[in-house]
């Protein structure tokens, strides 16, 4: 007998890698986990003919000669069906896309991509080979590539990941059905949930870095936990969220994160509780007597791990050019053309930043026929400004909230530097860059499919 399997507490991902799995491996038996979890149970329920999974129980008795295995390769997440099976001597296959997680199957051969979701390596071997899939396999596949992908909004996400979802596309899958899917709050009491943790919501900065944390008990345990932390991530548009949910009668701490900084690894913290996930989303439970003392130690890890958020002076033009408010309009317009600049800071005689003149203030004087009246007269006073220390992500609100292209930076209040569009699309360019480079060594270094 030769067998596919995901992980405990099948996802959406999971399932849309065991799919595409089964036409790579199409004489190979579908086993799905006792569990599955929330997010994907509709998909599972609705689509649960069609799949037609064996359960582990179904393994007793029969010898496994192979065994695929997709999105984990720690063999504590396969242990259900490890307990069925009676030989040991099958071979295994892993199919994953986390690399930081153990490789503790014995003698798995590991095709590893560090791809946005799991499903979209099986998917590119399916394009490679030319394989036709099916409208129904094409939905399902597609909701686990957006699910893992935070709906392609996640830092981990790769052109991999669109070219395997315009395939699904074309071979049928229904958005309507995958946007059905991926409603993430349907009960009543998740919504209930969804308000109870806004209301507990903490905001501090570690390093520069706004991190945002709830802690809230629960006598029970609940499902579609992570759908409700998903949401307020997306509605409180933060770096960090870390929700924290003690379950009191199980005496155990749920700890659940969302992140999207570049360098800080949400995976690796949670594995220092036992957890595991991705850098931008991952998960830990801990039993504990208390959870208050565990929430207290990640903050406190946090504070030591990150490093200082970058600021303006690590992304700012420091070779400025300047207007002086006494010159006119029309020296003003030649200047700027002449160095390819649509405005500039304007200083008075004393060198202190007392203005900002654009393209925009100069075409009202040449309207009007002022173009030989002084730049103070038509410059926009007391123009937004950073300063040396302002993080990243103030610079990005300075410039999104007040709808500007420039940004003075200010040292002791004297004109040092200056952000514009072009230096904060680049400075996104470069991490992208350098993120991409370190998924590119971790494909190098792994097996390829």
């Amino acid at each position: 007998m030769k067998i596919i399997v995901g992980h405990s507490n099948m996802d959406l991902d999971c399932i849309g890698s065991i799919v595409l799995a089964r036409y790579l491996f199409p004489d190979y038996e579908a086993v799905k986990s006792r569990m599955i979890h929330p997010v994907a149970s509709n998909l599972h329920n609705m689509y649960q003919n069609h799949l037609a999974f064996l359960n582990a129980k179904d393994l007793e008795g029969q010898h496994v000669s192979k065994m695929i295995v997709v999105d984990t390769r720690t063999s504590g997440r396969i242990a259900e069906y490890l307990d069925h099976i009676e030989n040991d001597d099958f071979e295994v296959e892993v199919f994953d896309h986390h690399p930081a997680d153990d490789k503790d199957i014995p003698n798995a051969i590991i095709h590893e991509k560090p791809y946005g979701a799991n499903t979209t390596q099986l998917g590119m071997e399916i394009i490679k080979q030319g394989i036709m899939v099916s409208p129904e396999d094409a939905t399902i596949a597609l909701a686990g590539i957006y699910a893992d992908t935070g709906n392609f909004t996640h830092l981990n996400v790769t052109c991999e990941d669109f070219e395997v979802a315009s395939f699904l596309i074309d071979s049928g899958a229904s958005m309507k059905l995958v946007s059905h899917f991926l409603q993430p709050l349907r009960k009543k009491l998740q919504i209930s949930l969804f308000h109870q943790v806004l209301n507990s919501l903490e905001y501090r900065t570690i390093q520069g870095h706004i991190i945002v944390t709830s802690y809230i008990g629960l006598d029970e345990e609940s499902s579609g936990i992570n759908a409700v932390v998903e949401k307020v991530f997306e509605v409180e548009n933060t770096e960090v969220y870390l929700a924290f949910f003690y379950i009191k009668k199980r005496k155990k701490l749920l700890i659940v994160g969302r992140n999207t900084k570049a360098n800080i690894k949400l995976n690796e913290i949670m594995g220092e509780f036992g957890g595991g996930g991705h850098p931008q989303a991952a998960s830990a439970v801990v039993k504990t007597e208390n959870g208050r003392p565990i929430y207290n130690q990640i903050l406190e890890y946090l504070g030591k791990i990150l490093l200082p958020a970058y600021t303006a002076s690590d992304i700012m033009t420091e070779d400025v050019i300047s207007l002086d408010e006494n010159s006119s309009l029309l020296d003003a317009s030649m200047k700027l053309e002449e160095m390819s600049h649509t405005g500039a800071p304007v200083l008075n005689e004393q060198g202190i930043l007392t203005g900002f003149l654009t393209l925009r203030d100069i075409m009202k004087g040449r309207k009007s026929g002022q173009m030989h009246a002084p730049v103070k007269g038509y410059m926009t006073k007391k123009p937004i400004t950073a300063n040396l220390d302002s993080t990243v992500r103030e610079i990005d609100d300075f410039m999104f909230e007040n709808n500007i292209g420039h940004l003075p930076v200010l040292d002791d209040g004297r004109l040092c530097g200056i952000v514009t569009r072009n230096d904060y699309l680049s400075f996104k360019r470069g991490e992208q860059m350098k993120k991409q480079k370190a998924y590119d060594q971790i494909g190098l270094a792994s097996g390829t499919v």
